[in-house]
């Protein structure tokens, strides 16, 4: 075990390490995106989304398929509720942040409040799986691990969704791809090979990032479970919180809010999946509480969303929402 300066060094070098590679993800996914000919919302909640949260269903099914332990396993369920709780309130959060910081607006505009109303969908269909996710893990029966497939059927067809869907997206100005940044359109073989290439970073420096957090948590007294439940789904959300930053800073809001919404969609569906496959998927008291508080959070969006509500302040209040999962998680002794 590695001493507390050299762990707090390693873990701020990875998040500079992971901000780095999201730099040149998010410029990769974009060329991506243009090659493919799909718009920005498919860019960020398909592309974008699927890039950054393959890593982190990897990392639940390893723990669900693969752990030796009771514990390791339940891991993989904290993790497959931890990530939509952090989603919802930290990474919306940042934009909201982000925006207020940068004395940034989002135009009310008739083109704007039809971006939120589709968010709105996707909000929709969040809250559809994941109340179907919830009540499951409350109730035993013999072929719940069947319904696994039912969970990745519901990507699939939000995938198609997605992809199909008419786009009329004004063609925004991309920089140059930073591996051709003399080419004024880079060949689709870059554009794969930096998108991939900094997903492979990301994933890598990743990892280190939620091995220091997992061995500081000891060394600040935090219990495991607190750790897992409060610090870890951070850390494994940080690519796409960092990718909305990014995406904020460079006025592409549409790509930073769908980036979001898609991790959202995969979170809710696949690492669900595994878990149904793998282990009784069944939830206590604390992860009942981090349910409510991802409903909480995603059923305002939801409203806000679909009446065209366009606020930094709004975004930037869902932290407050996973201040009041801490307290209450600590305060009723979960």
């Amino acid at each position: 075990m590695h001493s507390m300066p050299i762990t707090l060094a390693l873990l701020l070098g990875s998040a500079v390490v992971i901000y780095l590679a999201c730099e040149y993800f998010v410029n990769g996914v974009e060329w991506v995106g243009r090659k493919l000919a799909v718009g920005q919302q498919a860019t960020g909640s398909i592309l974008a989304a699927f890039g950054t949260a393959l890593p982190e269903s990897v990392i639940t099914f390893i723990a669900v398929v693969f752990g030796g332990t009771e514990a390791q396993k339940s891991l993989g369920i904290g993790a497959a509720l931890g990530g939509p709780l952090v989603l919802v309130t930290i990474a919306y959060a940042v934009v909201g942040v982000t925006l207020l910081l940068s004395r940034k607006r989002l135009a009310d505009t008739d083109a704007i409040r039809q971006d939120f109303k589709r968010l709105s969908r996707d909000q929709g269909w969040f809250i559809t799986i994941f109340v179907v996710k919830i009540a499951l893990g409350l109730v035993v029966f013999a072929y719940k691990p069947w319904l696994g497939i039912v969970f990745l059927a519901a990507y699939v067809a939000y995938f198609c969704k997605e992809m199909r869907a008419e786009h009329d997206d004004e063609e925004q100005d991309i920089e140059p791809l930073k591996l051709s940044p003399r080419q004024a359109t880079p060949s689709t073989s870059a554009a794969v090979l930096q998108t991939l290439t900094a997903l492979l970073v990301i994933f890598a420096a990743s990892h280190v990032f939620v091995g220091q957090l997992d061995a500081l948590g000891p060394m600040l007294g935090i219990h495991p479970q607190l750790l897992a439940l409060l610090l870890s789904p951070i850390a494994t959300e940080l690519p796409e919180t960092l990718n909305a930053i990014i995406w904020v800073r460079q006025g592409k809001y549409r790509l930073a809010l769908a980036n979001i919404s898609g991790a959202m969609m995969i979170q809710a569906t696949v690492p669900t999946a595994f878990c149904l496959f793998f282990t009784p998927w069944l939830l206590d008291k604390s992860l009942v509480l981090a349910a409510v508080i991802t409903l909480l959070g995603v059923s305002t969006l939801f409203f806000a969303f679909r009446k065209g509500i366009i606020s930094r302040t709004l975004l930037a209040s869902m932290a407050l929402l996973y201040v009041l999962f801490a307290v209450l998680l600590v305060a009723l002794d979960l």
